[in-house]
């Protein structure tokens, strides 16, 4: 059985962002359902899952409506024993909790002055001594998981991917989003986050809307986001290599060139959402690499 999950735009809600992870990144089943953050609709669109006034929010297979990402994880932690939320040793995830707990509550000179958007980075923007003050206790965290319980061959604060990486990466956004000053391995961790395909599925989704005017940002200049470049995508027309798409296995309509090639999809919304990031969708490089021998 699967879960509603009810999030805002991808591109700036990044409460939302830690609400999806915490489905897609773990394998735990969910269809996914978009509140009208920014068009007026929100409290009609959540007016069956009081007390719900903010996304994100999940229903459970069994009807239950539960908001706010803290209450979600431990949720999906009781209720999914097996797939690796929290560190599986006790200490680091107590460790892991406290993490959690102080990024839920905390960084408000960062949650303020530099709201998450996913464009690009903001150019000329100067940090606060407060919003310094934040990035200096984030670095602490981190640097203080990943030196007891981080693995040399993973980036992830407690080797694995946890839920504890998972309310960080609205936080790397953020970083990266308005290039603030970090330390490398601070960085690394925060670019760990924008390669991941699991992240990039999210961005690529949310920038298939567009904006205007574009909110928190005010007009600034925006340079390039900072994550991988994405491969040269187009749309275009057919007909394509394959015969039905990638994702749902429906018969092609819809096509797309990379390097040279023609690919089917069986509607524009699969197309586009693998035009903006072709490698962030496992299952087309999947194909791909298949055709290409």
């Amino acid at each position: 059985m699967s879960y509603d999950l009810y999030i805002g735009d991808q591109t700036f809600s990044s409460w939302s962002l830690r609400g999806w992870l915490m489905f897609e990144a773990f394998n735990i089943p969910f269809r996914t359902h978009l509140a009208g953050l920014y068009s007026g609709t929100l409290k009609e669109d959540l007016a069956e899952l009081a007390p719900a006034r903010f996304v994100p929010v999940m229903k459970t297979p069994d009807g239950v409506p539960v908001g706010d990402t803290l209450a979600m994880a431990e949720t999906l932690a009781e209720r999914h024993p097996y797939a690796g939320l929290w560190p599986e040793d006790p200490a680091a995830r107590a460790l892991a909790r406290w993490l959690v707990a102080e990024m839920h509550s905390g960084f408000g000179a960062l949650r303020g002055d530099c709201p998450m958007q996913l464009l690009g980075v903001v150019e000329g923007f100067e940090p606060s001594d407060a919003v310094l003050a934040d990035l200096a206790r984030i670095e602490e965290l981190w640097s203080i998981a990943r030196t007891k319980f981080g693995r040399a061959d993973s980036p992830w604060l407690f080797g694995d991917y946890s839920l504890a990486d998972v309310f960080y990466a609205p936080v790397a956004a953020r970083i990266a989003g308005f290039g603030l000053p970090i330390s490398a391995e601070a960085g690394a961790y925060v670019s760990a986050h924008l390669a991941d395909p699991v992240f990039r599925r999210w961005r690529a989704v949310g920038l298939l809307k567009s904006y205007d005017p574009v909110p928190y940002i005010d007009g600034l200049p925006l340079a390039a986001w900072p994550g991988p470049a994405p491969m040269a995508a187009v749309a275009c027309e057919g007909p394509s290599l394959n015969d039905t798409c990638p994702y749902s296995g429906d018969p092609v309509t819809d096509f797309l060139k990379l390097d040279g090639r023609a690919w089917g999809f069986c509607n524009p919304g699969c197309r586009d959402k693998t035009v903006k990031d072709p490698e962030a969708w496992p299952a087309f490089m999947e194909m791909v690499a298949a055709h290409n021998g």
